[in-house]
């Protein structure tokens, strides 16, 4: 046999070698990191694994690997991660101790990727407390999701830990969340290496022109530089993948094996945890002479048996499991199953039973199917859907196995993985299917068209639904309608959907009054007609429609002008998404949080939830969402928001994007008026007002008015206030009286309606607008001549808008103060204003309290990364105690 030492192995990988010894070396030093080594197979990628592994001198090492047969059972990867470190659990908080025994099924209860991601990393870190951590996770391509995300999670926040990870890929590979982490690709050797690599292998003896064709066929890849010469080089070439020839060269091995050793190699091959306590029993029950055999495939090089089972390489696991007849694997998998204990691992057992199931069988179906239950409570909704695929073929009953196949793409569609939902819906044969059936397809077609962001097609598809269901369910037929839009709003991508859901609504059965209702009565009867109704739905108190549909619910608060109400609802959505663990309903009512904070003039909360939205979004691997910043930039005032305009307004309008592009230009329009830009503001306003967008519409109808009056647009100014007087009658609360009468007092002049405005107003939280109508009522009796009534009122206009920090609005106060003959007070900048965005929601949470664990827990990241946190916000602010930042003004309001 051909072998390599250690070192020779490594022959060209100087680069790879540098990274991963920098690595260590930061691990060593307490600032951890990542990397991942991604290549063809055979490329060289463990060999790099066990240099890390001999380098890591100090390091307590811990392996875990992906399986090709075995990648949907939830969190099997993470559980070998784990393991060797659950002496630990009693050191962690409660809620992560019981996070894991959930996804490992030692307790019961529902799991997330934040809490399980959270729970890792402080396991992680307890336990490289003592000495540095070093993860080897092998095969990576093949880990099970739930692991993956988990794992990926876990990777991105171990930079202030002394814990190391290093993955191995192989390409090529489908995009996944490690795609984000640090890595390399390492590329084929040259020929000087690779005659090298060959010369250190023991087969410097081959014949020159024999070498000369192994290192041409090998294209660098140094396992087949080690494989191709055990034929002795002389086989005719082979026009076969190169992966294949390796799998090949492994399968010869078995061609002279006795019938019980190749049964043996078939069992370990089919499972992957390289248990010898399940290895052995399962021989045992195939009647195999284990000490007899166990010598035999040790000669063949291919596997190790030692504490854990370990084949010489991943591919020679495949070959090994490929290379058996499907009787072989049927009954390995079946005597794995019977030595699977059934009360600590009930789904391998299932998953094992259903591999070695002939044809269809209800039983394993059944069991299938709860494993499936198990793994959604646990989050691993990919394996849910893997569960639910196999359990539907292997389903007798037509009517269960469709039943199960439509829930198998539900659960792939909420794992992220649309293609597969939509692939498994393909199979379901609907000619036969009643229309209730025949609808939850089309529900699914359309989440699906809209996840895809189709956005014609998802909505077509969730108006055939109701079609479908009007007769035999008019009450679900009237709910597919609202749910087309809610879902729409949930993925950020509704324009358009309002139009086609009321163009359904028309000719959905009679019913009485409800969301559906109110959404068209708005539409087509206008908002004094729709309000009450709106407003019944709103007041719900038994079914509180932010529970049913949260986005809906915050757009119709803010349409209705009710800022009490639309702070309220985003509250409720947070909680709702904190205790759910839920990232869509968390992003949601942050991204809400913000603006609403905004409006009300703290803008030390909209930048707190910003961070905090920023932080799920890198959680979860997804592009942040910039609106919030948009928003709160335009409010403020800030002349770098243009960049961001750019950003947003180019994935807003992008084809087939679908999305709210009127909050671009309502935010365009807030920060044109905030810089006395007024055609600007007016261009961007009737943009977002020809939108028809729900609240964004009715929000720049008061910039629309300003900038038109500025500009000598009295028609349009006209035309605006008109729509926004009838909205605000109809809103019935006193921000929405208070701004539709500064905008009735620009278009006529009367102080009366200016008076009317700073009244109503001053009853309201939303300090922007409270501070625009002192600023336009002081702006208009300076124009009057009358400079000293006009003083007060810009003195309060800069007061509220200086506090607030809402900074162009506040000089266009100063400015006016001055053409008054009056100098505005100078303001100091707060010293946490030099604070990042990160810094400064780290900074708020303690000021308020919050110990260092609960704010890791806001941000998904460790304490120590908090800390490193704290020391720099100490640094900045020259203060040296948590108890110095409670008295920094501004610092005390959470989210």
């Amino acid at each position: 046999m051909w072998t390599a030492a250690p070192a020779d192995r490594l022959v060209g990988r100087h680069e790879e070698i540098r990274r991963l010894d920098e690595l260590l070396a930061a691990a060593r030093a307490g600032t951890g990191g990542v990397l991942v080594l991604r290549g063809e197979a055979g490329i060289g990628k463990s060999a790099l694994l066990d240099h890390a592994r001999r380098a890591a001198t100090g390091f307590r090492i811990v392996d875990a690997s992906g399986a090709e047969f075995e990648n949907v059972l939830p969190y099997a990867a993470l559980h070998q991660l784990c393991a060797p470190f659950l002496e630990h659990l009693p050191d962690l908080p409660a809620q992560h101790r019981d996070a894991l025994r959930v996804v490992f099924q030692s307790a019961p209860g529902a799991s997330d990727l934040f809490r399980t991601g959270l729970a890792t990393l402080n396991l992680l870190a307890t336990a490289a407390r003592d000495q540095p951590l070093l993860c080897l996770v092998d095969d990576a391509q093949w880990l099970d999701a739930a692991s993956a995300n988990a794992i990926t999670f876990l990777a991105r926040r171990i930079t202030a830990e002394p814990v190391a990870i290093v993955f191995t890929v192989r390409t090529p590979a489908p995009e996944d969340a490690l795609d984000r982490l640090p890595g390399l690709t390492l590329s084929g050797l040259t020929d000087l290496e690779a005659r090298t690599l060959l010369a250190g292998s023991g087969a410097a003896h081959l014949d020159e022109e024999v070498r000369d064709r192994i290192v041409a066929e090998a294209q660098g890849n140094p396992l087949a530089l080690l494989e191709l010469p055990r034929a002795g080089g002389f086989a005719p070439p082979d026009t076969t993948s190169l992966t294949n020839r390796i799998e090949g060269g492994f399968r010869e091995r078995l061609a002279d094996l006795p019938e019980a050793a190749r049964m043996l190699l078939t069992v370990a091959s089919a499972d992957p945890t390289g248990d010898p306590g399940l290895l052995w029993p399962a021989a045992r029950r195939l009647r195999l002479d284990a000490p007899g055999v166990r010598a035999t495939v040790t000669d063949t090089g291919l596997v190790e048996f030692a504490t854990r089972i370990r084949f010489c390489h991943p591919l020679a696991r495949s070959a090994v499991y490929r290379a058996a007849s499907g009787e072989q694997r049927r009954r390995a998998h079946e005597a794995l199953a019977d030595v699977t204990d059934p009360v600590t691992d009930p789904d391998r057992r299932a998953w094992h039973r259903a591999q070695a199931c002939t044809g269809p069988d209800d039983e394993v179906a059944t069991a299938l199917q709860q494993s499936a239950a198990r793994a959604q409570t646990r989050g691993g909704f990919a394996a849910a859907a893997a569960f639910l695929e196999r359990a539907a073929a292997l389903t007798t009953d037509p009517g269960k196995r469709v039943e199960r196949t439509l829930a198998a793409a539900q659960a792939g569609l909420d794992a992220g993985a649309v293609d597969s939902a939509a692939e498994l819906l393909r199979t379901v044969g609907t000619d036969t299917l009643d229309e209730r059936r025949h609808a939850e397809v089309d529900l699914l077609r359309g989440q699906i068209a809209l996840a895809r962001h189709d956005a014609d097609d998802g909505p077509m598809y969730m108006l055939r639904a109701a079609e479908r269901l009007r007769d035999v369910d008019p009450r679900r037929s009237r709910e597919c309608l609202v749910d087309a839009l809610e879902m729409s709003l949930f993925v950020g991508r509704p324009t358009g959907v309002l139009e086609k859901v009321l163009a359904g609504a028309r000719s959905a059965a009679p019913a009485p009054p409800d969301l559906l209702t109110a959404l068209a009565t708005l539409v087509a009867g206008g908002h004094r007609a729709a309000a009450p109704l709106i407003r019944r739905e709103l007041e719900n108190e038994q079914h509180p429609l932010w529970m049913r549909r949260p986005a809906l619910a915050s757009l119709l608060a803010a349409e209705l002008w009710d800022a009490n109400a639309h702070r309220a609802i985003a509250e409720g959505i947070v909680e709702a998404g904190r205790e759910s663990g839920s990232p869509l309903l968390l992003r949601l009512g942050l991204g809400q949080i913000a603006s609403s904070a905004a409006l009300m003039g703290d803008l030390g909360r909209a930048y707190t939830a910003t961070a905090e939205g920023e932080a799920i979004a890198d959680a979860i691997g997804m592009a942040p969402v910039y609106y919030d910043r948009l928003y709160v930039a335009a409010v403020r005032g800030e002349r770098d928001a243009f960049a961001l305009f750019d950003t947003v307004t180019a994935a807003a309008t992008a084809p087939g994007s679908g999305q709210l592009v009127a909050n671009v230009h309502w935010s365009a329009a807030v920060l044109n008026n905030g810089l006395a830009d007024y055609p600007a503001a007016l261009a961007a306003a009737s943009r977002a007002v020809a939108s028809g967008d729900l609240f964004l519409a009715g929000a720049a109808l008061p910039e629309l008015v300003e900038a038109a009056v500025r500009t000598d647009e009295p028609g349009a100014a006209a035309t605006a206030l008109a729509e926004l007087s009838e909205r605000a009658l109809a809103a019935g609360t006193e921000s929405a009286s208070g701004i539709a009468a500064y905008a009735s007092a620009l278009v006529t002049g009367a102080e009366s309606d200016y008076q009317r405005a700073v009244e109503d107003l001053e009853k309201s939280p939303l300090v922007f607008y409270r501070g625009r109508a002192q600023l336009l009522y002081g702006e208009w009796l300076r124009r009057q001549g009358r400079r000293r009534d006009s003083r007060r009122h810009l003195r309060i206009a800069h007061e509220l808008f200086s506090d607030a920090r809402i900074d162009a609005f506040a000089r266009r106060a100063a400015d006016e103060l001055r053409a008054t003959g009056e100098t505005a007070r100078s303001r100091t900048t707060p010293t946490y204003e030099q604070l990042t965005t990160r810094e400064l929601y780290v900074a708020r949470l303690v000021a308020t309290g919050a110990t260092t664990g609960e704010v890791a827990a806001r941000l998904y990241v460790s304490p120590r990364t908090v800390d490193a946190h704290l020391r720099n916000i100490f640094r900045k602010l020259g203060i040296t105690s948590r108890r110095q930042l409670k008295d920094l003004r501004g610092l005390g309001t959470d989210t």
